[in-house]
């Protein structure tokens, strides 16, 4: 079984939900449903699973009055082997964005506060417009990703204390020792090739077959072309999968980063595909780091949504979208030229979302200076630069020294700790597990 931080969360919401239900979201085949199943095993007497894409004759438990009374009375007949007991039962609800009933039952679920109750859903964000469903106010919200690298590390079985000494590292700014700097690369490279999707890397715990590892991965990308196909509307549905399956020519192939509709198709706009953008940041299938005019906090008060590069939620996605080659190259570090920027910028990109952080950059064409990444933490913000070897962040360097308010920034790159005088921390691809 994959250790997943996500795990602690559950438990601190069962411990402090104050009448509220939780939904877990995030994009499909994370994990959700298998640490959600886990989570009820170890900590509740019964808990009562309802996959309504599986089984959508279940939504008649939700048909009539939305009262906890009659919506338990049809839980007992349906599950009659259950007790149902109040305070020892967690109901959780399965693909919930499948039934409107039962996403509006949560309110009442939550009023009565007799029992748990968590809902997920791969694909809950495409209903948005459906309001009058969503019992605001009622639930507590709870975003999961793949694995990061850290959760990574410890399905290869290095311990936390192994890892938290690396973090020691990372607090003193002292350089690593070589051989465990190499051997951390190596790691992190074999996650990029990997990514964090739990099936993919339980195949490459269990196997240590690329290939396996590669089927996998594509089986995951059909599956979210299947759902681009099943759930979008008959207008978005080309046009997304369009969108989509053009995120590796746009980042790897590319010196320039920025989403370009033309590599679409020949003579295509805004106009036409941006919609379809908007579908997939809702569905969770890509996120969105915008462009900035200022380097100033709050960032997005100066982010423009018309100039923006699009990502994958999980490497695992990206790296299908091209050849096997590609994961080879990756872990004997045989990369080079624009696919080897790309693919360490996107490392940096995904290990950034799955911490939470709303991911923005910069470029200014009269200047020509340019910023890979920009964050905010405690309302400053944090310039980021990836380097594909140990080059000048000269751009970087520039921005610190104007922007008085910049106190730290950091690059990334394939090297070991440093810090420079101006502030700018040059820190090795995988310490990004530690911002």
């Amino acid at each position: 079984m994959l250790k997943r931080k996500i795990s602690e969360k559950l438990k601190n919401w069962a411990e402090h939900k104050d009448k509220k239900c939780l939904v877990v979201q995030g994009a499909r085949q994370t994990g959700k449903t298998y640490i959600i199943e886990r989570f009820a095993e170890e900590n509740y007497e019964e808990y009562i699973e309802i996959n309504f894409k599986q089984t959508p004759s279940a939504a008649e438990i939700f048909s009539g009055d939305l009262t906890v009374e009659n919506m338990v009375m049809g839980l007992r007949f349906r599950f009659p082997e259950k007790k149902i007991s109040p305070d020892k039962t967690l109901l959780f609800f399965d693909e919930i964005q499948e039934c409107e009933e039962a996403i509006t039952s949560l309110k009442f679920w939550a009023i009565d506060n007799q029992y748990d109750v968590i809902a997920s859903g791969s694909l809950l964000g495409i209903d948005y417009k459906r309001a009058s469903s969503y019992p605001v106010g009622y639930v507590d919200y709870l975003r999961m990703y793949g694995l990061d690298f850290e959760e990574f590390l410890w399905g290869l079985g290095l311990s936390e204390d192994v890892i938290h000494s690396l973090y020691s590292y990372f607090e003193s700014k002292k350089e690593i020792p070589t051989s465990i700097h190499k051997q951390m690369m190596q790691y992190f490279r074999t996650y990029m090739a990997i990514g964090g999707m739990p099936e993919a890397v339980q195949t490459y715990l269990d196997t240590k077959d690329f290939r396996e590892v590669d089927r996998v991965q594509r089986n995951l990308l059909q599956g979210y072309q299947y759902d681009i196909a099943h759930y979008a509307t008959a207008e978005e549905k080309v046009k997304a999968e369009k969108c989509y399956m053009t995120l590796a020519k746009q980042l790897l192939d590319k010196e320039n980063h920025k989403f370009q509709y033309k590599e679409i198709e020949h003579g295509a706009r805004a106009q036409k595909y941006y919609s379809s953008i908007e579908w997939l940041l809702r569905a969770d299938m890509v996120h969105m780091c915008k462009v900035v005019s200022d380097i100033k906090y709050d960032l997005d008060d100066y982010s423009r949504n018309d100039f923006f590069r699009a990502y994958t939620t999980d490497l695992a996605l990206l790296i299908s979208m091209k050849d096997f080659s590609l994961k080879q190259h990756i872990v004997e570090n045989t990369l080079i030229g624009n696919t080897k920027g790309g693919l360490y910028e996107c490392a940096i990109a995904d290990a950034l979302h799955k911490k939470g952080y709303q991911l923005y950059f910069y470029k200014n064409e009269t200047t020509k200076k340019e910023l890979d990444f920009i964050i905010q933490v405690d309302g400053k913000v944090v310039p980021i630069e990836v380097k594909s070897g140990n080059t000048r962040a000269n751009s970087l360097s520039s921005i610190i020294k104007k922007e008085k308010d910049i106190t730290y920034a950091y690059k990334f790159a394939d090297s070991n700790i440093g810090v420079s005088e101006d502030g700018i921390v040059t820190l090795p691809l995988y310490m990004v597990a530690f911002i």
